[in-house]
């Protein structure tokens, strides 16, 4: 049975996440999101970084412009793949200088994508707990890492994927960012067995909002999440009925995320696919409401 909470009393943190822009138009739905979920907000919104840092300037150039145009706190994704620490570190040391304070570091998928066999440059960072431990040496950044509830797809276990992140906290990590997960159970069973392991960061449940069922169920399994039977029953049949597929996503998020909240979590990171509206819709039933900016000094009342 659901609890009855005042939202606007439970100090609800969200966070973006996005991905940066290929063309001329995905950049303008890019900042048409970045707007629309802005006054939001949000703690933070992080920018991805593709397989092997495929779009590495383009994710400068994005959390550039968000330092450069909005009050927004930018999280710039950083991975070790395919290039060496000079390399890396002078990406690090251009955040910094464009004011971005906060990374997210990932080992990173490789070139291949995920499934394809990761191989550290020889000059490179060969992990994460190595990456956190170089971008500590460049400047006081706050770092997040990655989490996965069902392990990431390459670990032998569980308990394995567990004390790598240790490794990752131990050198430096303040906040763990959890692979998006549709079992609250399952994500709560994952939190139990790192705080037993005396893991005590935040770790933040991912969320994603379903836009299109078959796409998410197809990255789920490349990510190595499972999709129970009940989501897929929700979505059946509406392949070509897109409203009601809309209506169904956010009722579908909304459930979760407020299941969530009775279990004691405050804190959500959502992965936006650069849409605004269906994460725009589930934060507004969470209490979040738009904040209205202080009128300047000496204005009168209306």
């Amino acid at each position: 049975m659901r609890q009855s909470h005042n939202l606007a009393d439970l100090d609800i943190g969200v966070s973006f996440e996005f991905f940066p822009p290929k063309t001329e138009k995905m950049e303008e739905n890019l900042w048409v999101a970045i707007e629309r979920l802005a006054p939001l907000g949000p703690r933070f919104v992080s920018v991805t970084y593709g397989a092997g840092g495929s779009t590495r300037e383009r994710t400068h150039a994005t959390v550039a412009r968000i330092v450069r145009e909005t009050a927004l706190k930018p999280a710039a994704h950083l991975t070790c793949v395919d290039a060496s620490r000079a390399e890396v570190d002078e990406v690090v040391r251009g955040y910094w200088s464009a004011g971005v304070r906060h990374v997210v570091a990932l080992r990173g998928d490789p070139v291949g994508g995920v499934g394809a066999r990761y191989v550290p440059h020889p000059d490179g960072y060969a992990s994460t707990p190595e990456l956190i431990a170089g971008i500590r040496a460049i400047g006081d950044f706050e770092i997040s890492v990655s989490a996965y509830p069902e392990k990431h797809p390459e670990s032998p276990d569980v308990p394995a994927d567990i004390q790598i992140l240790k490794r990752k906290v131990e050198a430096g990590a303040s906040r763990a960012i959890a692979q998006f997960c549709f079992d609250n159970d399952v994500f709560e069973r994952y939190v139990d067995r790192v705080r037993a392991a005396g893991i005590d960061v935040p770790i933040v449940p991912g969320i994603v909002p379903v836009v299109n069922f078959t796409q998410t169920a197809g990255f789920a399994r490349r990510a190595g999440a499972s999709v129970p039977a009940w989501l897929a029953e929700r979505f059946e049949g509406l392949e070509d009925d897109p409203v009601t597929r809309q209506l169904v996503a956010a009722a579908v998020c909304a459930e979760q995320v407020m299941d969530l909240i009775d279990r004691g979590y405050r804190e959500f990171h959502f992965y936006t696919m650069n849409r605004a509206d269906l994460v725009y819709a589930v934060c507004h039933m969470l209490g979040l409401r738009p904040k209205r900016p202080k009128p300047a000094a000496g204005a009168e009342a209306a």
